[in-house]
């Protein structure tokens, strides 16, 4: 990645330095470094209690209109391609590479050991992109970023080789409206890799299956301590 951010193509969508500073202070109160538990090679801000952090969060939602801190924990679609990524560093070498609804930013974060030539992390939650920022710099890199909602968009200079979207498809209207935006974008020739561990509402038809994993996950988040889940390519339908 080049090291001057003016000569990356997203750059005009790169989020300011400060967002607000109460978000990086309710990251740092409220998580803990730590070993994503299937890609230890990468550590981040995860929330070790779910109680506090959720309450200090509705306190900002209050003023701020945020939302939940989804971004504080390591959801087993993001650490299934997290995963994926580091076991196959030729599917993003030399490539340019969206990170979408990347919470924490881990899975940008593989792409950068992985020789990405490109990377945008991509969250309309502000305070997930103040914490893949503090994510990236505690691993020692640095990503662009951008709030802007991509979905529905279809600008020739935002152009993406591959797509990673993990866990995307647990509420019906969001899913729907992701997904055919996703299915957009793989007829244009994107790769457009998506992970699940069951939701309701991911796709059925038109995946091609690569790989599976049982994911360790904070039983207290999901409904057990793993997830058994998916990694599919999404296949363009021509229809």
């Amino acid at each position: 990645m080049s090291d001057n951010v003016s000569d990356n193509v997203f750059a005009d969508a790169l989020v300011p330095d400060v967002d607000d500073p109460q978000f990086a202070d309710l990251i740092e109160t409220f998580t803990v470094p730590a070993r994503v538990p299937l890609a230890p090679e990468i550590e981040m801000y995860l929330a070790t209690h779910i109680t506090p952090l959720w309450q200090a969060t509705e306190d900002i939602l209050g003023v701020l209109d945020i939302p939940p801190p989804y971004w504080a924990f390591a959801w087993p679609g993001g650490q299934a391609i997290t995963r994926y990524i580091l076991d196959h560093p030729e599917l993003v070498r030399g490539k340019r590479v969206l990170d979408f609804a990347c919470g924490g930013g881990m899975q940008a974060i593989a792409c950068v050991g992985a020789g990405a030539a490109e990377i945008l992390a991509n969250d309309i939650d502000p305070v997930a992109i103040t914490a893949t920022r503090l994510n990236a710099k505690h691993n020692g890199v640095e990503i662009p970023t951008t709030t802007e909602n991509l979905v529905g968009t279809s600008a020739p200079e935002k152009r993406w080789d591959v797509i990673f979207a993990g866990d995307v498809c647990y509420q019906q209207d969001m899913a729907n409206a992701v997904l055919q935006w996703l299915m957009a974008e793989a007829r244009l020739g994107t790769q457009v890799i998506l992970a699940d561990p069951g939701r309701t509402y991911a796709p059925t038809h038109n995946i091609d299956e690569l790989e599976t994993y049982d994911v360790p996950v904070d039983v207290a988040v999901e409904d057990s301590d793993t997830k058994f889940t998916r990694i599919w390519q999404l296949l363009p339908d021509r229809h």
